[in-house]
């Protein structure tokens, strides 16, 4: 039976894998095998600038808008429903490829990570002569929040071994969103370094995190313990959670 001929139950589910600042697709390659076996089909991106081989004169031009659109064509090509999947600073990329479609996407899954109000920003203090982040050590993302748990010595050398600074306008723009109707678009917060009783409290839209994760119509919360990368950590459970996710409401 080819893709066109599938009946409608049997629709693919396209896994939209949008991965944090410093990472590539690479820091999916553990969860992608088990999301295959649940019979998804998922799509680890590496985001404009962020490629091995990218430049710094690249990433000094690259925008916000240059993620939420490279996302966005992505999904622009897909046959069959999507689920959305953003971790870090990856969810409000995500966030904002919703805004532009909300009936496209099925499901959005926030890994650690939420949609933003909408002009607020990731680093809205980061010097204007700033072009690029690069991976700070561990004991600053500790002091910042995110936690290595989970991750021993020989991953965070193959964390910082493969990493890739972040352009600054990505992380200095503000999330722009406007349409009403991504609030009612089903998610799924997978919570891993803050517990979802914690985060749950937390979620509106003041500080300290400006999140408008509190006013989605229909959110689930999943709790994974570990560290601020459970991709890295704990993949095959991240997978299951993201599985169940795509599979909700099916």
């Amino acid at each position: 039976m080819t893709q066109q001929e599938k009946r409608p139950s049997e629709t693919s589910v396209h896994v939209v894998l949008v991965p944090g600042f410093w990472l590539g697709a690479w820091a999916w390659d553990d969860v992608v095998p088990h999301l295959e076996a649940a019979g998804l089909v998922p799509h680890a991106v590496t985001l404009p600038g962020m490629a091995a081989d990218d430049t710094a004169a690249e990433r000094a031009t690259t925008t916000r808008d240059d993620h939420v659109d490279a996302v966005a064509a992505l999904v622009a090509g897909l046959d069959g429903d999507v689920v959305l999947v953003g971790h870090s600073g990856g969810g409000p990329v995500v966030q904002q490829v919703v805004d532009r479609d909300p009936a496209r996407v099925r499901r959005v899954v926030y890994v650690d990570t939420g949609p933003l109000v909408d002009g607020a920003a990731l680093s809205p203090g980061l010097p204007a002569d700033v072009t690029e982040q690069g991976l700070p050590t561990w004991d600053e993302l500790a002091e910042q929040g995110s936690s290595t748990d989970g991750l021993d010595d020989a991953a965070l050398a193959r964390f910082r071994g493969r990493a890739v600074p972040t352009p600054a306008g990505v992380a200095r723009d503000p999330v722009r969103v406007s349409d009403p109707a991504r609030l009612a678009v089903p998610a799924t917060a997978i919570c891993s370094s803050v517990p979802s009783t914690v985060l749950a409290e937390m979620a509106h839209p003041g500080p300290p995190l400006h999140t408008e994760l509190g006013e989605l119509a229909d959110l689930t919360y999943v709790d994974v313990p570990t560290g601020h990368w459970p991709m890295l950590s704990r993949p095959r459970e991240l997978a299951e959670a993201i599985a169940d996710a795509a599979r909700s409401g099916r």
